[in-house]
Formats: C-alpha cells, sequence, structure tokens
C-alpha cells in the first residue's frame, strides 16, 4: 500500500525490482491519512492485509504507535518538498522568491492546493506566512481525491500546488519549480511492513532496495530528494 508521494519512485522501481528478485508487486494506492475508505490507515483497519506500507513518515509513526507495524522495520526512503505548476503554454509566474510567491499569490485568478499534507500546510501555515490567506479566500480551493495538477492542466484552476513528485508526472501542465526554501515544508516518506505481513522477510528486502545507495538516482528523478545521510 503506497500514498502518493513516492508512487512515481516506486512505478519506475517496481519492474527491474520484480526481474530481478523474482517477486510480484501488487501496488495499492491510498491516502496517507484523511477519512476516505482508500487512506492507508482505513484499509488496515478494516482488516486489509499489506506487505508493505509505504506513506508520510508521521502518519507512519500513527500506526506505530498503534501497533499496526512490526517493531524495527520502519525504512526513510525520501523526502519530497512543495511545488507548483500552471497550465501548459501559460506564462510561468515568479516563486523564486518570498515575496516573488506573495506576488504570484496575489496576482493569481485561482490558486489549487491539495488534501495531502503539503496541501493541509499550504492552508494552514503557508498562506499565513505570506499574509494572502485573507485575499485568496475566494481564489484558493483545496483538491480533494484527484492530483491536483490534473486540474490545473483542465483550465479549471491558473496555478496548483503539490509535491513535486505527484505533479511532474501530470501531462498538460508546466512545472514553475519549488517553493523558496524558507516556507518549504519538507515531507519524509518511510516504508514499514504491517504487524500481520503474510511475506515480511520479501518486505524487508524491497525495503533495504528502495533505500539503498544504487536506486537514487531514479528516486530523484522522480521530484523526490535522497534522505540525507546521518
Amino acid at each position: 500500500m503506497i500514498s502518493g508521494g513516492f508512487s512515481a519512485a516506486l512505478d519506475k522501481l517496481a519492474p527491474e525490482y520484480s526481474d530481478s528478485h523474482g517477486d510480484t508487486l501488487k501496488i495499492v494506492h491510498g491516502p496517507s491519512m484523511g477519512r476516505s475508505p482508500q487512506a492507508i490507515p482505513n484499509r488496515l483497519a478494516r482488516g486489509e492485509k499489506a506487505d508493505v506500507v509505504i506513506m508520510v513518515g508521521y502518519a507512519l509513526d500513527g500506526l506505530i504507535k498503534q501497533g499496526k507495524i512490526m517493531p524495527g522495520t520502519r525504512t526513510e526512503l525520501a523526502d519530497s518538498r512543495i511545488g507548483a505548476v500552471v497550465r501548459a503554454g501559460d506564462a510561468k509566474p515568479d516563486i523564486a522568491s518570498v515575496e516573488a510567491l506573495r506576488q504570484t499569490l496575489l496576482n493569481a485568478k485561482s490558486v489549487a492546493w491539495s488534501d495531502s499534507a503539503s496541501g493541509r500546510y499550504v492552508q494552514d501555515t503557508l498562506l499565513n506566512q505570506l499574509g494572502v490567506k485573507q485575499a485568496l479566500s475566494q481564489r484558493g480551493q483545496m483538491v480533494e481525491r484527484v492530483p491536483v495538477a490534473s486540474q490545473v492542466a483542465s483550465g479549471k484552476y491558473q496555478i496548483g500546488f503539490q509535491q513535486v513528485s505527484e505533479l511532474l508526472p501530470v501531462k498538460g501542465v508546466t512545472f514553475i519549480g519549488k517553493i523558496p526554501e524558507s516556507v518549504q515544508k519538507v515531507t519524509r516518506f518511510a516504508g514499514a511492513v504491517p504487524a500481520n505481513a503474510e511475506h515480511a522477510d520479501e518486505a524487508k528486502a524491497l525495503l533495504r532496495y528502495l533505500a539503498s545507495k544504487e536506486v537514487q538516482s531514479q528516486v530523484r528523478s522522480t521530484g523526490l530528494d535522497s534522505v540525507p545521510a546521518t
């Protein structure tokens, strides 16, 4: 089971892993949190089985505290930063500095952000930090269940914000860049083995592979950042 941020990396690496290890990967997608039936915690709560879960790190911590994760199996996989897109063919606005980002938001006809960890940060923290929340009260919208970039591609919103790894795979948009580091929200993605996993050894092997130095260039190519060395 996997949430959106690491999905593109897993999609890229899964065929090679299956070929070299002889394991078949059945990938089930769902949010790391929230009330939807597809959310990974809700799937596990109703008894759905998984050998591996890959999700936002602090949401995984919640499952660990609940005893739903095999002790000692949490594996750090990647960091994800927030970026922005516009519809393909539209001019790329400037978001390189905090002030440029602020002016871009004030000038935008419409703005969208996700209902995941990145979007909640945009809505609850970033807009307040930039002093634009009130100005965007009628022009800003949290998008539920579907990729923000798909809504920008359709012309529904002028600019969209989400984790970079979730923006890049969507056709019909132009990636502007990441928001400035001083107002950035870094989301850690991690994997673990559920306590009731039926193939725990194979699950641990997959997580070791996804975290290995050998695959980091492919991980970074999807818009994620490698976990800093400790």
